[in-house]
């Protein structure tokens, strides 16, 4: 992914004219309990589209998600992802933009893409049961929608595990107005992967479900591995501090202060710099002195990453695409679903930006040249990343973007809930029911200040995700749509209710979505 937008990095984008005449997502086959919801078939919501900043200019592109045989740390894999790559096209238009994308189903279950941070219309936002049914293997279907809001986006599968696999990839939106000065740009995406070199995501969802005490012997350690699970960056039976040990897919142990304790809950072979493993990093050409705008966005189901640069400092410049005070770091920790910009200025020779793998002693990496020097050996890396370390949570919003103070309209408490130890995370001790998808759901209203407080009352770090808005931490924080929840922690937002329709809401810790911990906020009329 390199910094300037060219046919490479549009590699698979095309005009498909043909395709284009299935472009509005289905309508999905929901049924509201009572009248007055604003499901996603209502004229309002495209009134609202319509009333959204419009350029006139039209991006178009095609995503083909089909079944991928590559090649990853030297193994041959079998997988799935967008045109044939681990690395999905990176898809980029202006503000008020409008973004056609084609959808060519060649997998063998149904499919769909969610634009993970966008405020559009809800009847695309791409998930299943809620805003669209979900794409028929064999089908074209697409998006038509406008690009509403600046920043560092990106987009995925919203279909069970598929987004385990390579059904992601970069979405950037550019401000005409960007008064950001840098010289070149760096698109990272970082992802823990394990989908055909120890297992399936499937497996895992299988063997986590059974809890944490499943598959236990005897003497409770039965099929318990010690070492660290890294192929790519140490040999096998080594274990850094804090790096957990294995039992089958569970990762034990794995902790972190900075998360407040426990790192995550599966155990992945090794992790991915933008499609590339440790042991075949990606490499970045600049100048000395040029100053790259790092675009870093996790796109990992269980792993929180520390990304940051040996002995110099990141210049952290927005979160989740709104812009923040500028901020001097060592490093930044990133949830599954965040995304973080940040400026650095180039020094002769090469540069290791690191993603340490949270609490979990495993890293993954990219190289930024000047054309002189020699690359650093992996070995010689560092594997700590200490000093002034912050998360996209505890930044300070710009006063640009900063919400009008405004007292709520409505208050809304999210207890996050459930365990480990039956693997049953839920909200409010309700796992949610796709069957039943306004069961418990949270009411608001078009116009309303909406509060939510999330309470986290379990012993595991959550970054809590809410679709088609962007919240603000406290009075002046960070402008955000998925935020860190610490185990036994509050974390209270607000937004305001200017998006009608139907929004999931959910932990982005893939697994624990998928065991229950989501919920709707539903706009009644």
């Amino acid at each position: 992914m390199n910094n300037t937008l060219n046919r490479r990095s549009f590699l698979g984008l095309s005009v498909a004219a043909a395709a284009m005449a299935a472009l509005s997502a289905c309508t999905p086959a929901i049924k509201a309990s009572q009248q007055n919801r604003i499901l996603p078939t209502d004229p309002l919501i495209a009134d609202t589209e319509a009333s959204r900043a419009a350029t006139g200019k039209t991006i178009t592109a095609t995503l083909t998600p089909a079944p991928l045989t590559t090649t990853l740390a030297g193994k041959t894999i079998t997988t799935a992802g967008y045109n044939g790559t681990l690395v999905a096209p990176t898809l980029r238009g202006a503000v008020g933009d409008q973004l056609k994308v084609a959808v060519a189903n060649k997998l063998s279950d149904g499919t769909s893409v969610h634009w993970h941070g966008l405020a559009l219309r809800n009847n695309d936002d791409g998930v299943p049961g809620i805003t669209q049914d979900a794409f028929a293997p064999g089908s074209e279907n697409g998006y038509d929608f406008k690009l509403s809001h600046p920043g560092t986006y990106w987009y995925h599968s919203h279909v069970e595990m598929q987004r385990e696999q390579a059904l992601y990839g970069a979405l950037i939106i550019d401000d005409p107005n960007e008064t950001l000065v840098y010289d070149k740009e760096w698109v990272i995406i970082l992802d823990d992967w394990l989908d055909g070199v120890t297992g399936t995501p499937e497996d895992v969802m299988k063997e986590l479900s059974q809890g944490m005490g499943a598959g236990m012997g005897e003497g409770g350690m039965d099929g318990m591995d010690h070492g660290n699970t890294d192929q790519g960056t140490k040999d096998p039976g080594t274990m850094d501090q804090g790096g957990g040990m294995t039992m089958g897919h569970m990762l034990m142990g794995a902790s972190s202060d900075f998360l407040g304790g426990d790192a995550g809950d599966v155990a992945y072979p090794f992790h991915l710099f933008n499609g590339k493993d440790p042991g075949n990093p990606e490499t970045f050409m600049a100048k000395p002195g040029e100053k790259v705008r790092l675009r870093i966005i996790n796109a990992a189901g269980d792993t929180a990453y520390r990304l940051g640069v040996p002995n110099q400092q990141l210049t952290l410049t927005h979160t989740d695409g709104f812009p923040i005070r500028h901020t001097e770091v060592d490093a930044v920790v990133l949830g599954m679903g965040e995304r973080i910009d940040a400026l650095l200025t180039v020094k002769e020779g090469f540069t290791a930006v690191l993603a340490l793998a949270e609490g979990k002693g495993q890293m993954a990496y990219g190289l930024i040249t000047t054309g002189a020097g020699t690359a650093p050996a992996r070995e010689s890396l560092p594997t700590t990343l200490t000093g002034t370390v912050v998360d996209g949570g505890q930044l300070t919003a710009d006063p640009s973007v900063t919400l009008p103070a405004k007292k709520p309209d409505r208050v809304h408490e999210l207890r996050l809930t459930g365990g480990m130890m039956k693997y049953d995370w839920s909200i409010n001790g309700r796992r949610f029911d796709m069957a039943k998808p306004f069961e418990n759901a949270f009411d608001l209203k078009a116009g309303e200040r909406v509060e939510v407080k999330f309470i986290n009352d379990t012993m595991m770090w959550h970054p809590m995700h809410i679709h088609g808005h962007t919240f603000q931490i406290g009075t002046d924080g960070a402008r955000k749509d998925t935020v860190i929840v610490r185990p036994m922690e509050t974390v209270t937002v607000q937004f305001d209710a200017d998006n009608p329709g139907q929004w999931l809401f959910h932990c982005h810790n893939a697994y624990h979505a998928e065991r229950g911990m989501m919920g709707i906020f539903s706009y009644l009329s």
